[in-house]
């Protein structure tokens, strides 16, 4: 608790969701690297893997998540358990492979 802001508490630890198109990641494409953990560092996603799917989210284990009455399957952090967003399946107006990460910019670095 002591070392994440307040936002990046409530996406990892109480998985939150920050407002779409309010991440610091939404529209930032670095050319090389990966995309951390911000609860642990573990490397999460290529920077060649992101792309902009135009949900307002940058787009990790599965968890099936019905609490909104739908079904998402969570990403959380396989080293710490954090709450880093959801898979989305049937997504092919997004992406050709039917399946977009929706990850919240507070849970990576």
């Amino acid at each position: 608790r002591e070392q994440l802001s307040d936002e990046e508490y409530y996406v990892l630890r109480q998985k939150g969701t920050e407002y779409p198109g309010s991440g610091k990641y939404d529209k930032f494409y670095p050319k090389a690297g990966h995309f951390v953990c911000g609860g642990c560092g573990a490397p999460l996603y290529s920077a060649a893997a992101k792309f902009d799917s135009g949900c307002g989210w940058p787009a990790f284990d599965r968890i099936t998540d019905t609490s909104l009455g739908m079904r998402r399957v969570e990403i959380l952090c396989g080293s710490c358990g954090g709450h880093l967003g959801h898979v989305f399946e049937g997504e092919t107006r997004f992406t050709r492979t039917n399946e977009r990460h929706c990850v919240n910019s507070a849970s990576v670095r």
